[in-house]
């Protein structure tokens, strides 16, 4: 690292960047928490239309027949503005601190106007499963990029021991598998987001859960197969931070696949499914900086 470097990440604007970008990762899970508590409530289409919440009125109005529907549904909207803003503001900090890594800073805010987009596209469309699955499975696209960037930006150390790089790979195709999978077996399921939308995914919601879960133990499986690597693996020493995001990664599946059977064979209560689509951004987020840090250690 040059003495250049040394100094911008010891300066107050370079702190301040760090912390939006952990801001940043914040803000994009609890997207996720907030689209999922919409979904839950059947509070979809509490707002009627996009960008307005009903036609002339872009925030609800309350009266006497006034459900709690269309303020649930405004404040993840409102939740979308702010996560705009610290996206916006990150890159702007970035740019200042990190010039290198100005267009990678970017990606985030940029997502989330698409992500904007997608998510009135949903409510114009009535909340389609084949619309509101692609919602989701973006949202927690940035997430996983946000966190790689969040590591990056701040010059975290590679792997240094024996390489991983096939697993790392497997393992990133995996997760891509299992939430699509859940995202189908969501779409097949129950939570249509709404009371009065009724339209289902036309797949055997059993079938795409069996599916999916059986992705999830091909997940672990690889885990397993990581961890006896690197616990064998004497060459990488104190400094390898990726023996740390693999226990990380791994307490975190084991606890999502946990909650996943619970809510399978409970009959899918809405608190625990919230808390299975809170694990799913968890899992994604474990997953990337378990994907940045076993890369063979390279200058950030």
């Amino acid at each position: 690292m040059s003495s250049t470097t040394e100094l911008t990440r010891s300066t107050l604007g370079y702190r301040i960047a760090r912390g939006l970008t952990l801001a940043n990762i914040a803000t994009q899970a609890g997207i996720i928490v907030t689209g999922g508590a919409v979904r839950l409530t059947g509070s979809g289409l509490g707002c009627s239309t996009w960008p307005q919440c009903e036609p002339g009125q872009f925030t609800p109005t309350r009266h006497d027949a006034t459900s709690i529907h269309p303020f649930i549904e405004f404040g993840n909207r409102t939740l979308t503005g702010l996560l705009l803003i610290v996206a916006v503001a990150m890159a702007i900090a970035v740019w200042r601190t990190r010039p290198e890594l100005k267009w990678w800073g970017l990606v985030p805010a940029l997502g989330v106007i698409a992500q904007a987009v997608l998510g009135g596209i949903t409510v114009l469309v009535e909340l389609h499963p084949l619309v509101v699955a692609p919602h989701m499975l973006l949202s927690l696209a940035l997430v996983w990029y946000s966190v790689r960037f969040a590591l990056r930006y701040r010059g975290a150390r590679g792997r240094v021991g024996g390489s991983l790089a096939v697993e790392r790979w497997v393992s990133a195709g995996l997760l891509v598998v299992l939430l699509v999978l859940g995202a189908l077996t969501t779409g097949a399921g129950p939570h249509s987001g709404d009371a009065e939308a009724t339209e289902r995914l036309a797949l055997d919601p059993v079938g795409v859960a069996k599916a999916h879960a059986l992705t999830v133990w091909a997940f672990c499986a690889l885990l397993v197969w990581i961890g006896w690597r690197i616990r064998r693996d004497v060459s990488a020493g104190d400094r390898d931070e990726a023996r740390l995001s693999f226990w990380v990664l791994a307490g975190v599946t084991l606890a999502q696949g946990a909650i996943g059977y619970v809510q399978y064979f409970t009959g899918l209560p809405a608190l625990i499914v919230g808390f299975h689509l809170f694990g799913a951004a968890v899992l994604t987020a474990a997953h990337s900086a378990f994907f940045r840090l076993t890369a063979r250690d390279t200058a950030a």
